[in-house]
């Protein structure tokens, strides 16, 4: 990754270390982004400028600590302050969700699959930002109970309570519509 007119002072090991983990992040940090923000072009954005924040303070980052728990906080922030500055923004949100069928589906099966996605994406835009954000980061990028705890700064039993009432909320709002 060669980024120009961005002085940092970093020593070349250090550019190829940054390189290393933005390869290893990029897809991580833009669905991570896209969950808290449920928008495709807003996720790309903020996954870029928080590369670019972290590219500038990586001389800060600890390299004993795990590369993504650091580079987690500058994302989130940016998410944040994106949602708070585009609170009246008419933008369709959306989660990718992927599912496997068969070429011979019929019709029926596949508006009642789209009618679900639907529903299960309108769902997930009217929770907090706190609940997608421990929903994504559980059901969506297949972090451990562990992982997130480190992401969120809180114990391991806060995030399984936090996931159950999630979940629980979730369950609520599609009732009757699965």
């Amino acid at each position: 990754m060669k980024v120009v007119g961005l002085e940092t002072g970093l020593s070349p090991k250090q550019l190829k270390e940054f390189e290393i983990h933005v390869k290893a992040n990029m897809k991580r940090a833009y669905f991570t982004a896209l969950g808290l923000l449920g928008s495709h072009d807003l996720a790309m954005d903020a996954s870029q400028e928080a590369f670019l924040r972290a590219y500038k303070n990586f001389n800060k980052f600890d390299p004993s600590k795990k590369f993504f728990t650091w580079f987690y906080k500058i994302l989130k922030n940016l998410c944040l302050n994106l949602i708070r500055d585009n609170k009246n923004l008419k933008e369709e949100r959306f989660l990718e969700f992927t599912c496997e069928q068969p070429a011979s589906e019929d019709i029926q099966n596949k508006i009642e699959q789209d009618e679900l996605i639907n529903s299960l994406q309108q769902a997930i835009a009217e929770l907090t930002i706190e609940e997608k954000e421990i929903i994504t980061l559980r059901e969506f990028e297949n972090y451990s109970y562990k992982e997130i705890s480190e992401l969120m700064n809180i114990p391991i039993g806060t995030v399984m309570s936090k996931l159950f009432y999630v979940r629980k909320k979730l369950t609520q709002k599609l009732a009757g519509k699965i």
